[in-house]
């Protein structure tokens, strides 16, 4: 194999990250981590450790899953705005007894171009474990913003439960984000009908897309048929997508905003008797949302950008004289 190759080949990228004295060092070779609905892709790696500064001190390693729903510098009388849903933690070194787990390919690399003192690791998120989220802050705003963290941190301690020093610390956020299906469902769709007071017949409205998963960033195409059967007239059509985000705290609350939009006039107005089919197209993109406050976002990595969260809904509104209309049709990115 050549060299274009072997560079090409999966986990080859390998972040780092040390502790601020450096005396110990975390390699991982990802920082998403997929669910898959059965399982969880596990969390593998190497802490290299100065052996010389530990001595007779331990390093420990740990998940934390954690729900941030208040600023820190809001915390009053010893109250957290955070609530703790997943921790796991394991003594990385000293190694206690023979680990019956095979290392994984890139762990072997590490090891066995790091040396002796790289010892690995593994945790393996459950699947009920919630994905990484991330609520849009203001623009004023500051510390962390509220939503579903996941942190790797790797420590030297004499026990698991000792408070770690920041010295001796390494602390990494990872995602935990949701698998997608390759092989698509069947393709959404929606009829409605409206009536009308002293109206004899109705407005019949049908909407569908064209697929029912689409990538970030990608265009999504609506494709909208209205047969007017009424005595009014349809004088625009407005046709949007909508992220609803549920959050539960004391009670659950569904928090809704629009993240793409047209009106158009095109074709209208619709009189009684005329049908009109056309397409519309809308890509939902984060840039044009970056002052929407609350929008549910794809959990963040220092220095990287994000997306817009999953579970979105396709809103279709028609304008007539004396009432507005509007239909639902699902789809996620």
């Amino acid at each position: 194999m050549d060299s274009d190759e072997a560079s090409k080949r999966p986990g080859t990228r390998v972040f780092k990250k040390s502790s601020p004295n450096g005396k110990i060092t975390v390699y991982l070779g990802k920082r998403d981590f997929v669910d898959h609905i059965t399982h969880v892709d596990p969390i593998d790696g190497v802490v290299l450790v100065d052996t010389d500064f530990v001595k007779d001190h331990k390093v420990f390693g740990h998940v934390l899953a954690a729900f941030v729903y208040g600023r820190e510098d809001l915390d009053v009388l010893g109250i957290s705005f955070r609530k703790d849903l997943y921790l796991a933690s394991e003594q990385i070194y000293p190694t206690e007894g023979e680990s019956k787990r095979p290392l994984t390919r890139l762990q072997e690399r590490l090891i066995r171009k790091l040396g002796p003192d790289a010892h690995p690791f593994f945790f393996e998120l459950p699947p009920h474990c919630p994905a990484s989220v991330t609520l849009q802050p203001s623009p004023g705003d500051t510390g962390k913003p509220c939503g579903v963290n996941y942190e790797l941190k790797a420590y030297v301690a004499d026990s698991v439960d000792e408070k770690a020093h920041k010295r001796n610390s390494v602390r990494l956020a990872i995602r935990k984000i949701m698998y997608a299906p390759s092989r698509q469902g069947e393709q959404p769709s929606v009829e409605v009908s409206k009536d009308f007071m002293m109206s004899p017949n109705k407005l019949h409205l049908e909407a569908s897309l064209d697929k029912e998963l689409y990538s970030h960033g990608e265009t999504i195409a609506v494709n909208v048929h209205i047969a007017n059967n009424s005595n009014r007239n349809v004088k625009k059509i407005k046709v949007s997508v909508r992220q609803f985000a549920d959050i539960c705290l004391f009670s659950t609350a569904q928090y809704k905003c629009t993240v793409a939009e047209i009106e158009s006039e095109e074709g209208c107005p619709i009189g009684p008797g005329f049908t009109l089919s056309k397409v519309y197209y809308l890509r939902p993109l984060l840039a044009n949302n970056t002052n929407k406050r609350g929008l549910a976002l794809d959990g963040q990595l220092k220095h990287e950008d994000t997306n817009l969260a999953f579970f979105n809904y396709v809103r279709i509104s028609l304008n007539f004289a004396l009432a507005n209309y509007s239909v639902l049709n699902n789809v996620s990115f």
